[in-house]
């Protein structure tokens, strides 16, 4: 997710924070301390009011941080790749590969919403105990608080509609019961687009009548309906792949020697001529060696351009995205651990290059012939 910054690693998974995860701990901290800890535990200074919202805040991102990690390792464990987690506004998310069944799309989606119910559960008791035997009435309404919202958070994500987890679980439950993994993806992005704008609508309601909260059902609605409809695109141009080859998908590329420096290989007319962003490299055996992204070549300075390789700034071959021609196109893609473009090697050598742009075109292509439109 652009914005993000990586903080660690969980379980051995990449942990990342959006810059707009502070903006929630400061929004839930200045709410509890200024609006809900007053109200159940009046009589405080505003420092322990502060202190408390702050705890509060900085919990229920610990419970984000969970429920996401629940996703990850469940995912890992059925062995399915998972790149990061990010928390940021919204919520999480997890960057994974497609699970390869019904049965572990619902073991992994399902999962979140359990983990934030038990937490939420555990959280209620320890703050009903809290009141109740040592009454500790401050710590105790900050459990409580986080208890509760926890226990939202998860029935909040139950609801049958993607990118939440209810959206994965109705995914799997029709996927499991037609056998077509794209229909089940479709039918859990319109239910997606449809929430959205309910929330999205619900929450401008909210805003008319003063109450500023609203704006997170605005934004949360919208958010559901942008991924929502990012599926549903996604899950027709899949659909239209089915049975491709990658050497049918794949064009000529044009690669350049990994040895040049930068100003002879931006000075290149057939680099020049390819009008692509990446060039694909080679070594001096033919071999290919790596994927260059051209603008970070012209991000150096003119004057040093002579003194560096092509190869320094290229992103190294096992790194790329590679296939050989007659592997099944949609298969690649599934398994990636990066986007397009993939480079298409032939015992090791060059064979071609297939961009996303290539892929967009030549499904909406084969949408076309059939009369579809992804929307």
């Amino acid at each position: 997710m652009h914005g993000s910054v990586r903080l660690g690693r969980v379980f051995g998974i990449p942990l990342r924070i959006h810059w707009s995860a502070p903006v929630l701990i400061l929004f839930l901290g200045v709410g509890l301390a200024g609006q809900t800890l007053p109200a159940w535990v009046p009589g405080r200074s505003s420092a322990a009011y502060g202190f408390a919202g702050l705890a509060g805040a900085l919990l229920l991102t610990v419970s984000l941080l969970l429920h996401e990690t629940a996703h990850a390792v469940t995912a890992r464990r059925a062995g399915i790749r998972v790149d990061d987690m990010t928390v940021f506004a919204l919520g999480g998310v997890t960057r994974m590969g497609r699970p390869p069944s019904p049965r572990l799309q619902f073991a992994v989606a399902g999962i979140g919403p359990l983990t934030s119910l038990v937490l939420g559960g555990l959280t209620l008791a320890a703050g009903l105990g809290a009141l109740h035997t040592v009454h500790w009435a401050m710590p105790s309404a900050v459990l409580l608080w986080t208890g509760w919202t926890n226990l939202l958070l998860g029935a909040f994500n139950l609801l049958p509609a993607a990118p939440l987890d209810g959206g994965r679980l109705l995914q799997a439950a029709v996927w499991w019961r037609r056998g077509d993994r794209e229909r089940a993806e479709r039918v859990a992005g319109r239910a997606g687009q449809a929430v959205g704008l309910l929330l999205s609508a619900a929450g401008w309601v909210e805003l008319l009548y003063g109450n500023g909260a609203g704006i997170w059902f605005v934004l949360i609605g919208l958010f559901m309906w942008s991924s929502a409809t990012a599926e549903v695109r996604r899950a027709a141009l899949v659909a239209a792949l089915r049975g491709v080859r990658i050497g049918q998908a794949m064009i000529p590329a044009t690669a350049a020697p990994d040895w040049l420096t930068a100003d002879r290989l931006l000075a290149d007319p057939a680099a020049r001529a390819a009008h692509q962003p990446v060039v694909p490299l080679v070594d001096v055996d033919g071999r290919a060696s790596g994927l260059l992204d051209l603008r970070r070549l012209t991000a150096v300075p003119p004057a040093h351009r002579g003194e560096v390789r092509a190869r320094e700034f290229a992103t190294p071959l096992s790194r790329c995205l590679t296939a050989a021609p007659q592997d099944d196109l949609v298969e690649v893609l599934d398994r990636a651990a990066a986007p397009p473009p993939v480079l298409v090697l032939d015992d090791g050598r060059l064979a071609g290059i297939v961009t996303a742009e290539v892929l967009d075109r030549l499904a909406r292509r084969r949408l076309a012939a059939t009369g579809t439109t992804p929307r």
